[in-house]
């Protein structure tokens, strides 16, 4: 078995090892929300692996027997955790569904895509975790279809702690394959990044939404 701080060291060198952490301290990447970031992780990339793809199944299916036991269907967020949801209810041998962030604007204008009978418990699969206000209004779209949602599994999280707190008012256990810090240690210990990156990335860390590249 696989203990969790392992875990996060293992699948952290498996992330670099494919190059899915891009470092552009000087060029950072503009999120959705507007925030400016020197570091992006691009999970999706594991799917072009197909042993670090299996990875990724059998670690998450693990993790939701062991921290959730017997879930009735398991959702994936759209659209980066759609195919390791699926897979991983294929392996549990459960019902999937996925998770629109809006409605279709045609046909049944479906959010959940998929089938969900009330009282199902369900736990979600999710690809990243930074602020979590996508990933939990999944949850609500869940909660509001009459099932529990018992927990939820990420890729990776960066481990603010306005996603620590909403995750916690919002009641959704959350377990990770690795985090920020996992990665960083990894990518020093393994020269991907030197000294003065992890300054730059630390500092990001401590304020994302005010950061602001070094001219």
């Amino acid at each position: 078995m696989i203990i969790m701080k392992n875990l996060e060291r293992i699948f952290a060198e498996k992330l670099l090892k494919i190059k899915a952490i891009k470092l552009q301290p000087a060029n950072p990447f503009t999120w959705a929300s507007g925030w400016k970031s020197p570091f992006y992780c691009d999970n999706r990339k594991t799917l072009s692996y197909p042993s670090l793809r299996n990875f990724v199944k059998i670690e998450i299916t693990r993790l939701i027997l062991e921290r959730f036991g017997q879930a009735d269907a398991i959702a994936g967020v759209a659209t980066g955790a759609i195919p390791q949801g699926a897979l991983v209810a294929d392996a549990l041998n459960l019902p999937f569904v996925y998770v629109r962030s809006t409605p279709k604007d045609h046909g049944l204008e479906n959010l959940i895509e998929g089938e969900l009978r009330p009282g199902m418990k369900v736990v979600v699969v999710e690809d990243l975790i930074s602020t979590g206000g996508s990933s939990l209004k999944v949850v609500e779209a869940i909660r509001r279809d009459g099932c529990e949602v018992i927990g939820m599994v990420a890729a990776f999280t960066y481990g603010f702690d306005i996603a620590v707190k909403t995750f916690k008012e919002a009641k959704v256990p959350l377990v990770t394959l690795t985090t920020y810090e996992a990665v960083l240690e990894a990518a020093l210990r393994t020269e991907y990044i030197d000294e003065d990156d992890v300054k730059t990335l630390v500092e990001w860390r401590k304020d994302p939404a005010h950061w602001e590249p070094q001219s």
